[in-house]
């Protein structure tokens, strides 16, 4: 075969040359990075890559192995003269002289291969095993080698890929004195040539991994990892001793959370406190206690007040998400001090989330607006009433309607209100005790009401109302009030009544003022029957201009 037979082409060289190049590349990232490291994954990725266009032209690798060099073809496609880091040593030392890849090492074989290259690195001196062993263990179905006993004495070397010239010993001379005169370095003494430097600078992909990290690192929740290892020990460690450190040490720790406003954790503290009351069953009394106080404490009035006005005067304000964490961990006792305070707030933002907090706990406790209902201090009242109303809560009715007896005009309006938004039948009974209230403005709300409602157990009420000296002395938004309710609660029958007030007389043959006669019209123009029209068509003759304009007025309603 001529020479020229014997040169492969240029262009495979190249290929081959790129492949140990990656295979070297792999190598490293094998002894640097543990298999489940991207930086790892990605060299091996492209080792294997690597493997395809070599394919497309022959089915096997063949690769002599030299003491420095990987020659394939009688080219050298790998040398690495620095023997700490070198594969072609590292096969050579231990009596490979060929190795030969076949199609199909890149599946798997291949990334198995430089982990056994990696482990023969690292093996002492006095290990029992080398690497034949190891390779012999993997039993690699695409990978063979061929080898030499370096131990027998009759072992014959392959033959040199090209003759070596011989030196001339006047430069054999020269070359041991220059090596007897250099030096021996001290001892632990690390020498940057024993390194690559390509090694230590990294690739777009390494340095975006290397942020990455830091960033997830410096990220990290750092008090929330300490506080769910304190709850792990907590909930698992079943000494006493150790569970009492860790609650004394959660004790503490809640205090120095809300002064550095970190209202997160301290809802973590108090949602992780209730999951451990569920789980840890085994925990004594004393420490089942002492964990329900902690949370209670935040709901006391003068922790929350404390917390509250540090919320409202504070220059940098927590997230709404922080602050909806810490306000839904408030316990029903907390609800008369949010209701105290929420007429003091000058922070919009701070008042709706407490609003909304206020408006959680009412819904899901009631008791607690009806307890808030029993007090004295009049803002938390009218709070407690606007709540109860606007949630529409019936078992709020019987201490809304207990507020008629001594509570100040403007409470019972505002219970009137509630009342009226919650429309239970219970709620529509309590309104009727406001009839015969002192103040003119609560009977006023109460009777619209009723009226509107179609309460007709209030009717008797009403209609004894009508006929009283105190209505005949009221103003007349109050006898409208009275007059409009009974039209609407007693239908057809008070036809009669309200004609006989209408048209001279009263119950009792009484002449009535032009304002009672005005209202009578009014009320039959809500009862709307073809009587009660018939009624009002002779009252627009009648010879007082307020009765006629009232009863031009109730049939322009009607239509």
């Amino acid at each position: 075969m001529s020479d020229a037979t014997k040169q492969a082409p240029s262009a495979q060289v190249q290929l081959v040359d790129a492949l140990m190049q990656l295979l070297v590349k792999a190598m490293r990232a094998t002894q640097l990075y543990l298999p489940n490291n991207p930086v790892y994954q990605q060299a091996i990725q492209n080792l294997k890559q690597g493997f395809a266009p070599i394919w497309e032209y022959m089915d096997e690798l063949v690769l002599d192995v030299a003491e420095a060099d990987l020659v394939w073809e009688e080219k050298a496609v790998l040398s690495q003269k620095n023997r700490s880091d070198s594969v072609p040593w590292l096969l050579f030392k231990d009596g490979i002289r060929r190795i030969t890849f076949l199609k199909g090492v890149e599946r798997d074989e291949i990334a198995r291969f430089l982990t056994v290259l990696n482990r023969a690195k690292n093996l002492p001196a006095d290990a029992d095993d080398d690497l034949l062993t190891l390779l012999w263990e993997q039993d690699f179905e695409f990978i063979r080698y061929d080898f030499v006993e370096l131990a027998m004495p009759d072992a014959v070397p392959l033959a040199p890929s090209a003759e070596v010239p011989k030196a001339e010993p006047q430069e054999l001379q020269r070359q041991v004195r220059e090596e007897a005169e250099e030096p021996e370095p001290p001892k632990g003494l690390v020498s940057l040539e024993d390194f690559d430097s390509t090694l230590y600078f990294l690739d777009e992909e390494e340095r975006a991994y290397l942020q990455q990290e830091v960033d997830r690192e410096y990220s990290q929740d750092l008090r929330g990892n300490v506080l769910s290892m304190l709850f792990d020990l907590l909930e698992l460690q079943t000494y006493s001793t150790v569970r009492a450190e860790v609650i004394s040490i959660l004790e503490n720790f809640l205090p120095y959370l809300l002064a550095v406003g970190d209202f997160r954790s301290v809802a973590y503290v108090c949602r992780e406190i209730g999951v451990v009351l569920r789980r840890a069953r085994d925990l004594l009394p004393e420490h089942r206690r002492t964990l329900e106080e902690i949370p209670l404490r935040l709901s006391q009035p003068e922790a929350l007040s404390q917390l509250l006005q540090s919320l409202d005067e504070a220059a940098v304000y927590p997230t709404e998400e922080e602050l909806g964490e810490l306000f839904r961990e408030f316990r029903p006792e907390a609800l008369e001090t949010l209701l105290r305070w929420l007429p003091k707030l000058t922070n919009q933002r701070i008042k709706e989330l407490l609003t909304d907090a206020a408006r959680r706990l009412a819904q899901a406790h009631p008791e607690a607006v009806i307890q808030a209902l029993k007090g004295k201090d009049e803002s938390v009242l009218l709070q407690a009433i606007k709540m109860a109303g606007s949630l529409k809560l019936p078992p709020a009715a019987p201490a809304l309607g207990a507020l008629f007896a001594e509570a100040s005009p403007q409470v019972k309006v505002a219970a009137v209100e509630a009342l009226a938004s919650i429309g239970s039948p219970g709620a529509i009974q309590e309104l009727e005790r406001a009839i015969d209230d002192s103040d003119k403005d609560v009977r006023v709300a109460a009777v619209r009401v009723l009226g509107q409602r179609g309460a007709r157990r209030a009717l008797s009420k009403i209609a004894a109302r009508l006929d009283s000296k105190e209505l005949r002395a009221a103003d007349l938004t109050e006898k409208m009030a009275f007059f409009e309710a009974y039209g609407l609660l007693s239908g057809k029958d008070g036809i009669q009544p309200l004609s006989d007030i209408l048209f001279s007389g009263g119950f009792f043959k009484r002449k009535e003022d032009p304002e009672t006669r005005a209202c009578a019209a009014m009320a039959l123009g809500k009862i709307g029957t073809p009587e009660a029209r018939e009624a009002l068509q002779r009252g627009l003759k009648d010879k007082d201009p307020l009765v006629r304009n009232a009863a031009a007025k109730a049939l322009k309603e009607l239509g």
